[in-house]
Order: C-alpha cells, then structure tokens, then sequence
C-alpha cells in the first residue's frame, strides 16, 4: 500500500513558539524508490508548504522488523535519501537538512498478531520532520514599541524589554537600564501623560489575577505596574503625569503569552 500522511504537531514554548511538521511516507517491502504516485504526493506535500519558513529538516528512514540489521540499515538509509533528494529537487534547500539518518527496522512486540501485515507496512516509511521559524506577530493597531512625538490618547506603548522572573513583581537589571531609557524619552516628551498597566498570563480565566511569589498576595499585575510607577518616580519623572493599574489577565493581546506578560504605557493626555 502505497500513500502519504499528514501529522501536524503543534508545540508552543512560553519563550518561542514553534511549529513542527512530520511527513511520513511509506514504501512497499524491500523498495526505497519512489514510484509516480508517491513523487507526485511528495511534490504536493512541498507545494502546500511555505518554504521560506523552514528553519531545519530532518530525515529518518526506517524498515519493518524482517530481515538483518546490516541489510535493513542500509535500506533505511537509501529511503531517506532518495525523499531528501527529491526534496532538494523541489526547492529545499540542502543546508537546512540538518539529519539524515537511516534507523534501521522497527521492531514489533510479541504479543501483535492481528493485522500483522498492516502494522508492517507503517513501519516501511520515511519521517521528513519540518521545524519552522516562529510567525511573526501581528501588529496590533495602536500598540507600539516605543515612545515617539506623534502618539494619541488612547496609544499603548507595549515595554517589551521590561522583564520580570516568573512571578515576581521586582525588576531586573536589564529592566532597570531600559527604564532608563524610558525615563530620558519622558522628559523629552513632557507633555505625554499615561497610565502604567501591568498584566499577566497563563491564568485560570476565573483567577483575573497571579500571586507575587515576593509580597505572596494575588497582586502580581499591580505590583509590577507600581514597582514601574515607582522606579519612574526616582528618575525624577512628575507623578501627576502617570498612574497605575493592575488588569491581571483580562486584557490579553492575541499574540502569545509574551505579549500577555506585560507593563505597558497607555497614553490618557497629550
């Protein structure tokens, strides 16, 4: 039996999510070519994919339990090979086939005796596993990166070097240099008024709000706002211009949980 699966794995990181991809395709007993109908499959596998996000492949031929494992190495191996030529052949580039590897036959307990043959032949394939680069964010309408003379009220300035320890409300050395940072533009700007949000992640939907592992109360969000609102204040930024606020987890952005574990400048005056 000859045909092509599709098993997509989607695996998402707190720091970066990744996709991964892993194309299977099957072989009939002691074969590693491919005929017509499997290059044709493989050719559609390529189209259907978007190749200029592949950051690695990876290639794993195996066999089916009959037979030495010298002879069933070698087998595996040229199965692999002949999909990562055919890859090649469709525009994959060859640096970022990363492995090449022929494992050799997959053993089978003793205890399988019904559909013997079927079981078999699943094990008669090549893995072609794809890890792809992570999808950009979307830009999100009024959310920016940094401060700049043109904002509006109603404009969020999105501190995404502001960086806290997983649950913690105390800032971080970096932090501390790109408040800085931060402080120099506000006194450029002096007429920007803003309130200082801080938000979390990862939550139940009906706990809006994470415990400060430092204060242990469930004030996670808010501290990290004030501990901004505070740290602001020492470098001489006027505390009649800003505010803060904790909104725990009800104010996600939509693009991961990096973005939901935030402090944030709203502008409320210009």
């Amino acid at each position: 039996m000859k045909k092509i699966v599709f098993l997509l794995l989607l695996l998402t990181h707190l720091a970066n999510a990744q996709e991964e991809v892993v194309h299977s395709v099957y072989f009939e007993f002691d074969k590693f070519r491919l005929d017509e109908k499997q290059a044709n499959e493989v050719v559609a596998f390529v189209k259907a994919i978007d190749t200029s996000r592949i950051e690695s492949v990876q290639i794993y031929g195996y066999c089916d339990d009959r037979g030495k494992d010298a002879y069933n190495y070698k087998l595996s191996s040229n199965r692999a090979n002949t999909i990562k030529n055919k890859l090649i052949e469709k525009g994959i580039k060859n640096v970022i086939i990363v492995t090449i590897e022929g494992k050799g036959r997959i053993l089978i307990d003793d205890d399988i005796i019904e559909n013997l043959p079927e079981v078999r032949q699943k094990n008669r394939r090549v893995d072609v596993v794809m890890n792809f680069k992570p999808v950009p964010p979307k830009p999100i309408p009024g959310v920016y990166k940094d401060i700049k003379k043109d904002l509006i009220v109603g404009d969020r300035i999105y501190l995404d070097k502001i960086l806290f320890d997983n649950g913690s409300s105390k800032l971080t050395s970096k932090s501390k240099l790109e408040l800085e940072r931060i402080a120099r533009l506000l006194h450029k700007y002096k007429n920007i008024n803003f309130e200082i949000q801080g938000h979390i992640c990862c939550t139940p939907t009906f706990q809006r709000e994470a415990i400060d592992k430092d204060t242990r109360k469930r004030m996670l969000s808010i501290n990290r706002a004030e501990t901004v609102y505070k740290y602001l204040i020492s470098k001489r930024i006027d505390k009649n211009r800003m505010t803060f606020k904790g909104y725990g987890n009800t104010r996600p952005l939509g693009n991961g949980p990096d973005q939901d574990r935030r402090v944030e400048l709203v502008i409320t005056k210009i």
